[in-house]
């Protein structure tokens, strides 16, 4: 693990936020290509791998992002929690308002509760655009980070970025498996739903390298930032995530996932970072 953190600190952060998101892209492609080995999802694992991906969520929010956000913010007492709650609002309200007018479905949702305007589209595609939000703030957050590094803040480490980099690709997997599977399930081919599942991934580079360079070039929007990422994916776990792990039976499953991936993503933070 060390050299992995020491290759990442060698290279440009614009390229070491780009690496890191290609890999929990890779990490998305493998969940979806489970396809090709199941015929049906089992309920009970896809409702645990979805609680452990709100607990990874929650706690890369606060570790990696809220947390080192208020360390470099300026100022004292009350003063230095304004770039963490302004930061923090404004991640949430964006993600609020493209739930508003994306076009998007819950996994386990019926068609007639789609979201977002009207739309003739597809299933597939709706699907797909339901998990790309929650990868929009994820890759922004990875991004953010390496650009912080590069930029010479104080709280923001390789090591932490790596970390969350690892604890997002690892809840990528299901992701990618809780898109590809429902769409096979309705007759697509495995290959179409491997790739609407994977599809939904390829926002986290984009989002990494415009985090990056956003950060490098305006240096003081880091802890406004992070805290943007934080509570853009804390809706996200609140509006999708946990309530979509509780529409079955399996509600202590998910708890339990829930709970232990927050603790992975506390051990690969502290650990790391």
């Amino acid at each position: 693990m060390e050299s992995i953190v020491n290759y990442f600190e060698s290279i440009d952060p614009v390229l070491a936020a780009l690496y890191a998101t290609l890999f929990t892209w890779g990490l998305t492609a493998l969940g979806a290509s489970l396809v090709f080995f199941f015929k049906q999802m089992n309920r009970k694992l896809f409702d645990g791998m979805l609680g452990f991906t709100g607990g990874v969520m929650v706690a890369a929010s606060f570790w990696s992002l809220l947390a080192p956000g208020i360390e470099m913010s300026p100022g004292e007492g009350f003063e230095k929690t304004i770039p963490a709650v302004v930061g923090f609002g404004l991640g949430a309200l964006f993600i609020y308002a493209l739930d508003k007018v994306l076009p998007h479905l819950h996994v386990n949702f019926k068609m007639s509760e789609k979201e977002g305007v009207k739309t003739p589209w597809h299933k597939s595609i709706l699907l797909t655009l339901a998990i790309t939000m929650h990868n929009i703030p994820e890759g922004l957050a990875i991004g953010v980070l390496f650009g912080g590094v590069a930029a010479g803040f104080e709280g923001a480490s390789i090591g932490g970025a790596v970390a969350l980099a690892i604890g997002i690709g690892i809840q990528n997997f299901p992701e990618g498996f809780a898109v590809a599977m429902p769409l096979r399930g309705q007759g697509l081919s495995r290959w179409k739903s491997f790739n609407f599942g994977q599809l939904s991934a390829i926002v986290e580079p984009v989002a990494a390298v415009i985090g990056a360079y956003a950060v490098m070039t305006f240096e003081p929007i880091l802890p406004y930032a992070l805290c943007f990422a934080a509570g853009a994916m804390i809706f996200v776990v609140v509006e999708e995530v946990v309530p979509e792990s509780q529409q079955d039976k399996y509600t202590d499953i998910s708890t339990l996932g829930f709970i232990g991936g927050f603790m992975v993503m506390m051990i690969l933070d502290v650990g790391l970072g």
